[in-house]
């Protein structure tokens, strides 16, 4: 299955301004989400999809590929789900979107999120085991997910409750990254936001309430956080140069 990554990139940040463009390594923090996508080489072909044209122009100098796409989106999957209604985006059966903020996003939960589309999950995603001291915290999305590995809900709350903490299957943090076939990233897109959404602040249960399956790829290690801020730039920095040093880069 030909597969279109997207990487939806605004300008605007209420905690980190210009957050696409702020420099990791010397280079855009865009480019660099760029440059793990392609390095992954779980997409045929890759997109910055983005509302700023000093965005596009950046992308573009470092010889990726970046659209300019409506400024009144109001998520990252609606940036998206315009890029893949292009005609000359039409040709690709799965659609993969990664954050713009995620320059080490897993290949793992990349490859996962993709190969539970290629299965026949309408929406594809990954998840990692989660410490139980660590399932209380609000900003770590839990998912609960059946025995094929499709999500039956996804919360901000301890999921499933340790009522018996002898039968207890253990944690499952979302990591957010998703697939989609076409049909049904469109459908997401365009319906309104959900009850479950609106009071869990999840987009994800919009799916779910539309009755988009979502098989989610249960995979090793820890979920990757996003860049939001200063201290989180200063820490990925710190990061970059260690991961250079072992690989080897100047």
């Amino acid at each position: 299955m030909p597969v279109l990554g997207v990487i939806p990139a605004r300008l605007g940040s209420t905690r980190l301004a210009r957050k696409p463009l702020q420099l990791l390594g010397g280079v855009p923090l865009v480019v660099r989400v760029l440059e793990r996508v392609h390095a992954i080489r779980v997409a045929d072909e890759v997109i910055v999809a983005t509302d700023a044209p000093d965005i596009q122009q950046a992308v573009e100098r470092a010889g990726g590929r970046a659209v300019l796409t409506a400024a009144s989106h109001q998520s990252g999957t609606d940036r998206v789900a315009e890029v893949a209604r292009r005609p000359d985006c039409r040709r690709f059966d799965v659609v993969l979107n990664v954050q713009g903020d995620e320059p080490f996003v897993s290949a793992e939960a990349a490859l996962g999120a993709v190969g539970r589309v290629e299965q026949g999950d309408q929406v594809g995603t990954a998840a990692v085991a989660l410490a139980e001291d660590r399932a209380g915290d609000p900003n770590r999305v839990k998912v609960v997910f059946d025995g094929r590995g499709r999500a039956w809900y996804f919360s901000r709350a301890r999921i499933p409750h340790p009522g018996n903490p002898e039968a207890h299957p253990g944690y499952w943090q979302h990591v957010g990254i998703y697939a989609y076939r076409p049909a049904a990233l469109q459908r997401w897109a365009e319906a309104p936001q959900s009850v479950l959404e609106r009071a869990e602040r999840l987009e994800q249960l919009r799916a779910l309430e539309l009755g988009l399956s979502i098989g989610v790829a249960a995979v090793e290690g820890e979920a990757v956080a996003g860049i939001d801020t200063a201290d989180d730039l200063a820490r990925a920095e710190t990061a970059w140069h260690t991961l250079a040093l072992g690989e080897g880069r100047q």
